[in-house]
Order: C-alpha cells, then sequence, then structure tokens
C-alpha cells in the first residue's frame, strides 16, 4: 500500500515519516514530500503530483498555520487550507484513496462551557479558523472515504510552537506574562503522529478481517469507520498552566515567575477561542486510549 505524506516538515509530519513506516505486520510504502516538492499553494501542482504518485492513503499534514498572519493573509490561508484540500479530496477519490486530514479547534467559537463534540456547530473567530472549516466543507462535499482528525495546541521539539517560545523567554526574562482564561488540551506532535499510525492499521485491519502482508483500502470500512474524530491529548489546562509545568521542568525553574493575564490583555491581531476543549470520546471508543497532556509533555521535554 502506497501512502502519500504531504508536509514531511511540519511538526506533525516530520513525526509521521517515522510512524508510518512502523505500522506493524503490513507492508507499507510511504512517499513523504515537503514545499518544495509538493507546493498546496499550487492547485495545478497538487493535481499533478497525486495523478502521478497514485496513492492508495494521502495523509495531508501541511497547512497554513500563522493564526496571527491569517488575519493579513486570509487569501493565502484560504487557498492553502481550503481550496488545495478540496483539491486534494477530489483527487483522491478520483484515484480511489483514503485521505487523512486534521484541523483544529479553531472551526469553534469557544463559548460553549463544556468540551466540544464532533457534531457541534461550528462558528470560527478568525480567518485561519475560516480557512480550516473551508477544508472540512471541502472533504466532505467531495465524497471521499475519508478521517477528519481535529487536534489543538499543538507543540513539539522542531519548527515553531509554544513549548520552544516558552523555552527560550524563561532562559532571557525572568517574568513571563502568560494568558489564563483560554482553556484546552496541549497536545505533542508524537501524540498524533502514533494514534494516526494507530487508525490506519486498524482501519487496515478491519478492511481484511486479520492481518496480512498485503494491506488493503476497503472503501466501505472506511465509510463505516471514517468521518469526523477529535484527537486530542486528554485532561485540560490553561496557556498559563502550560508555560508553569515547561518553565518548572526547566533549568530556571524558580528564578522566571509565569505571571497570568487575560486574553484582552495580550494584544494578538486574531481573535482565539477561550474555551478550546474537544470531547475525544468518540476517538477513544473507535480506536483506544488517549494519554493525559501531563504524561505526553513530560516524555517531550525528555527530548527537548
Amino acid at each position: 500500500m502506497k501512502i502519500l505524506l504531504i508536509g514531511k516538515n511540519g511538526q506533525v509530519g516530520h513525526e509521521l515519516t517515522r510512524w508510518l513506516q512502523r505500522i506493524d505486520g503490513m507492508q507499507m510504502q510511504v512517499v513523504a514530500l515537503d514545499r518544495s516538492q509538493l507546493d498546496l499553494a499550487n492547485l495545478a501542482q497538487v493535481r499533478e503530483v497525486i495523478g502521478q504518485i497514485r496513492p492508495s492513503v494521502i495523509v495531508n499534514a501541511a497547512a497554513y498555520t500563522a493564526v496571527d498572519l491569517a488575519e493579513q493573509e486570509s487569501e493565502m490561508a484560504m487557498r492553502i487550507n481550503g481550496e488545495a484540500v478540496g483539491v486534494i479530496a477530489r483527487e483522491a477519490r478520483r484515484c480511489g484513496a483514503a485521505l487523512v486530514h486534521y484541523s483544529t479547534d479553531h472551526v469553534f467559537d469557544g463559548v460553549k462551557s463544556s468540551p466540544y463534540v464532533e457534531t457541534d456547530a461550528t462558528s470560527p473567530v478568525n480567518a485561519y479558523g475560516r480557512s480550516k472549516l473551508a477544508g472540512e466543507e471541502a472533504i466532505r462535499a467531495s465524497g471521499v472515504a475519508h478521517l477528519i482528525l481535529r487536534t489543538s495546541w499543538v507543540y513539539g521539539t522542531r519548527g515553531k510552537n509554544f513549548l520552544l517560545t516558552i523555552q527560550r523567554l524563561a532562559g532571557e526574562r525572568n517574568e513571563l506574562a502568560i494568558v489564563a482564561d483560554q482553556v484546552g488540551a496541549p497536545t505533542w506532535s508524537r501524540t498524533v503522529a502514533q494514534q494516526t499510525a494507530q487508525v490506519l492499521t486498524q482501519l487496515c485491519r478491519r478492511s481484511q478481517g486479520s492481518v496480512a502482508e498485503a494491506p488493503v483500502i476497503d472503501i466501505d470500512t472506511w465509510q463505516k469507520f471514517g468521518g469526523m474524530y477529535h484527537l486530542t491529548a486528554q485532561g485540560h489546562t490553561t496557556w498559563h498552566g502550560l508555560a508553569s509545568a515547561i518553565v518548572r521542568s526547566g533549568p530556571r525553574a524558580h528564578d522566571v515567575r509565569v505571571k497570568p493575564i487575560a486574553s484582552d490583555d495580550y494584544a494578538a491581531p486574531a481573535r482565539r477561542p477561550r474555551n478550546a476543549r474537544l470531547s475525544c470520546q468518540r476517538f477513544v471508543q473507535c480506536f483506544g486510549a488517549l494519554p493525559t497532556w501531563n504524561e505526553a509533555l513530560a516524555a517531550c521535554l525528555q527530548e527537548a
């Protein structure tokens, strides 16, 4: 089975290049491409590359993720997160492939008092969220067999993310002012990659009824178990809570004060959902347990 991985150098994509190769007992050929090989802003190239490779599964880990910059570059964000995803979905269906795509808590407005479930009404409050929602809608409209995995607050040991920013600032300052009224589940990029590989394994085995060396994609199985899932670490905290945990693990744990502030006191071009909690009950029931955010953070910090 040939898997096309789009966005191999991103936080999740980098982890996927390792974990998709580790699917036990099955022969998988992973074709992993970076932006220089497949640029989602170039829709003609997207069509051409998918047509040439003709994969069995497409895993799209590429996206426009600059939330604040998207307020100025809304057309580019929509092109990459919306239009290009629609092209990927239609080309996947054309060649009989299934699609795995990642979305975000930003499709919600954050006013709900409890964790969001997959069927809750969407209402993005920023350009980034609107572009990601457009991608979700394009996938569903295409009719392709798919998994859309919404995640939140992704961090890792590479690229630009909250973990690395806090570690850098903690080495430069004695006080950090961090938003304390937004709640979500910090999610290690490796957790997303590991769970994606596990889901693909289960879907292939359910397609065949047993473990086999040559995995297959059974569209009926994907239609039955596919669709929308929330995939985050379990539990929740605030950005202030996450920053405090990161600082406590570092060399200046006793020298840096992490000061809580309100969202209104942090001037950012894009609004964020105050409640970014996603219920992962459907995912857990179908595919298995997920780690807590504390456990995953501790494991990640051992490598950072």
